[in-house]
């Protein structure tokens, strides 16, 4: 059950990228983090964008029509996660934005992408007025 942020430069994704990249993010989050493709699953994993009107790297703002930069941020449930799915998270995230830019190699090479993957303490996710616990993020998604 990720909850998704995606932070880019405003205007620097037109609405088939936006597309490209929304479709697609949330699911590869799911399954690196190995969520079942289930409705119940999918009703709660979310995706936002955030355009961002001033986007600055060392002192500088990044000037208009420069190539965008993104931040994405993964946050789940703590106790989901290990090395290989965070890893697999930030291959599979980077892979999407590669696959939805104009220049997918500049992702090997420079910094054009970071990912941080927050994991939420127990007891720190909520819904419905209550506290929600893993087991309780597992029976939902396993039984809707």
């Amino acid at each position: 059950m990720p909850f998704v942020e995606l932070f880019v430069p405003k205007g620097s994704l037109d609405q088939d990228r936006r597309e490209r990249i929304g479709g697609r993010l949330v699911s590869e989050v799911m399954v690196a983090e190995g969520a079942p493709d289930t409705e119940a699953a999918r009703a709660i994993s979310w995706l936002v964008v955030n355009e961002i009107d001033a986007w600055f790297v060392g002192g500088r703002q990044l000037p208009a029509g420069e190539k965008p930069r993104y931040v994405v941020r993964v946050g789940v449930p703590a106790g989901s996660m290990n090395d290989d799915k965070r890893r697999d998270i930030v291959r599979r995230v980077t892979r999407v934005l590669a696959d939805a830019d104009e220049d997918p190699e500049r992702f090997a090479h420079a910094a054009a992408a970071w990912v941080h993957i927050n994991e939420i303490p127990e007891g720190n996710w909520g819904a419905r007025g209550e506290i929600v616990r893993i087991e309780d993020i597992a029976a939902f998604v396993t039984s809707g």
